[in-house]
């Protein structure tokens, strides 16, 4: 069956701020297609406001538009397609960004959030299956973002767009598993492998950043220095078992890093998605050490280094997308650690809204003023 209801709408890339005044994100009435023999729908109950979607917002990271806003959730499912047969209408889902094809020699190597096939639909703006399910009142077609768009009291994805989740665990918070925490622990587990005794760096400390320092505790690292230009920030990365915090703006940052180190980190992750950010990493990781970079900065910047220094002292730079992750066993398995108090989530969250406080919620995550913003496309 088709659906109608309300969206977060982006219908110019690059409005000026404040968001709250120019309104880049339209609340509109959106009508949506029935699912196709291998797609659903979902009841969208939070969505979590993510630096990736600031980025298309402010034109950084250019898309088509006009596109339903959202890539990270969780919600119930509503409809299911004629094909699926191992989800069923009642079902909670966690949302994840890239779905795979599965056939791919990515896919069968074990690494489906490289999938090489899927990423053709996503930068179209479109499902897997083809085309958008997504109109405006006047018929006008609206892209996907990610395959997700979950701004929106509902969504229609394709069935690899959702994980499904144990119903005790609170759909709320759920919704930063599929990108905010998937990205920043599966870094640090999945990409760097980080022992116990090891010490990392952690520069950038948004959802997705405070995510890898608690994926460095819980790996057990014994050194875990956080890094950013917010010291407002610390406090969390401290309670989340940052062992020291260091500001990112501070020209003798690398030279600290070294001195609490012996010389420098085994790794460190650059979260910010900013270029000095990922300088400082490089220059704060020891002989033999890695950096792993998970953060995307504005299409076309580039990132160099000395060659002879990455040789001669055996220097490694790691890409991390999604953290490495395979969605379909690393978010049960994350929620499953956050259930056990091992991965301290609530610490990202900073309150909700409905969707006619979206914009604002941008400006806040802007200014630096939060970390985790939810919308609650439902509320009243």
């Amino acid at each position: 069956m088709s659906l109608t209801c309300r969206a977060a709408v982006l219908r110019e890339l690059g409005c000026p701020k404040p968001y709250a005044e120019s309104r880049p994100l339209a609340i509109e009435i959106v009508h949506l297609e029935g699912p196709r023999a291998s797609e659903l729908v979902v009841k969208v109950i939070a969505a979590g406001l993510c630096h990736s979607d600031l980025s298309i917002i402010n034109g950084s990271r250019g898309r088509d538009v006009p596109m339903v806003m959202g890539h990270e959730g969780a919600g119930e499912v509503v409809e299911v397609g004629a094909a699926v047969n191992d989800i069923k209408v009642g079902d909670h889902v966690s949302f994840q960004f890239s779905v795979s094809c599965g056939r791919c020699a990515n896919c069968q190597g074990g690494r489906p959030q490289i999938c090489e096939v899927a990423p053709i639909a996503r930068v179209k703006g479109e499902l897997v299956g083809g085309g958008s399910r997504l109109r405006d009142e006047a018929g006008t077609v609206l892209h996907h973002q990610a395959g997700v768009s979950c701004f929106a009291e509902y969504s229609v994805v394709d069935r690899g767009s959702v994980v499904r989740i144990d119903k005790s665990m609170p759909l709320e918070k759920a919704a930063v598993f599929g990108c905010a925490v998937m990205t920043g622990v599966g870094a640090v587990i999945n990409t760097a492998k980080v022992s116990p005794g090891q010490s990392v760096a952690i520069f950038g400390l948004g959802g997705v950043g405070l995510s890898g320092v608690m994926g460095a505790k819980l790996s057990g690292a014994e050194t875990i220095i956080a890094v950013d230009i917010n010291q407002q920030k610390f406090e969390k990365a401290t309670a989340l078992g940052a062992t020291h915090c260091l500001n990112a703006a501070d020209p003798e940052i690398v030279e600290k890093i070294k001195d609490l180190t012996y010389g420098g980190v085994d790794y460190a992750f650059d979260y910010a998605g900013v270029i000095p950010a990922l300088k400082s990493a490089y220059a704060s990781v020891k002989r033999g050490g890695a950096v792993i970079t998970a953060g995307l900065s504005a299409a076309g910047n580039q990132f160099s280094f000395e060659q002879g220094d990455l040789v001669s002292n055996e220097k490694s730079i790691l890409g991390s997308y999604m953290g490495s992750c395979v969605p379909v066993r690393d978010i049960p398995r994350f929620i499953g650690l956050y259930q056990r108090g091992l991965l301290p989530v609530d610490y990202i969250l900073d309150g909700s809204m409905g969707l006619d406080d979206i914009n604002r919620g941008f400006d806040m995550l802007d200014s630096g003023a939060v970390v985790r913003q939810l919308v609650l496309p439902h509320m009243g």
